[in-house]
């Protein structure tokens, strides 16, 4: 009799393990749609701003330095909030890279396509023009399926050639519908794409020499 509840255990320890091997792993990205599908600006006046930035001939350049985001998100598993003492940490859900590569790639390319930039990020500084460079800090994630995702951004700009600076942050709140991981994908994204309408606004105010911009 123990020797027929062994086996009969093992076999489902078999099943289970050739289950969890045959569940296909899914990839998601932080790349959100394209700007003019995207929510306004989030600082006031930011979309007239940008229009000008958009259609000025002096070209901009962008530095964004990796971000900086809590210890338990920076992996390539999408991590969602389950109640208020745990998390989920997906294995079949993940992101294209791991989550603070990710999250900067959709930033720099976020404030590039709004303010028409060059990201110089990884090479071609030009000489003799102004650079912006960005560093972001993801303070605070918390996303659940069928809840809302919650996040806190900070950020730092500084333009190379006066040393003028930006410090701002942010928080973002967005739905995330459903019951599935989607749902907290689009919400993240859409977190995103406000944090990048931002983050552009405030370079395209220190382009224009402004000074003052989001000083906390």
């Amino acid at each position: 009799m123990q020797r027929r509840l062994t086996l009969l255990s093992a076999a489902v320890l078999t099943l289970t393990l050739v289950a969890c091997a045959s569940a296909p792993t899914r990839f998601y990205t932080l790349a959100g749609p394209t700007p003019d599908t995207q929510t306004p600006p989030a600082r006031p006046a930011a979309s007239a701003t940008l229009s000008v930035i958009s259609n000025a001939p002096r070209q901009t350049y962008i530095e964004v330095l990796p971000v900086s985001v809590p210890e338990r998100l920076a992996r390539p598993q999408i991590v969602v909030r389950t109640d208020d003492t745990r998390v989920d940490i997906l294995e079949q859900d993940r992101w294209s890279a791991p989550f603070n590569n990710e999250l900067r790639d959709a930033l720099a390319s976020g404030v590039a396509n709004r303010l028409g930039a060059v990201d110089v990020t990884r090479g071609g500084r030009p000489a003799g023009r102004p650079v912006y460079r960005i560093v972001v800090e993801l303070r605070q994630l918390d996303a659940m399926k069928g809840g809302k995702v919650d996040a806190a951004f900070g950020w730092t700009i500084t333009r190379s050639d006066d040393n003028s600076s930006a410090v701002c942050r942010l928080t973002v709140l967005e739905p995330a519908p459903g019951v599935g991981v989607d749902g907290v994908v689009q919400g993240m994204q859409r977190a995103v794409a406000n944090v990048a309408n931002a983050i552009a606004a405030d370079v395209a105010a220190l382009r224009e020499g402004k000074t003052g911009v989001c000083s906390s």
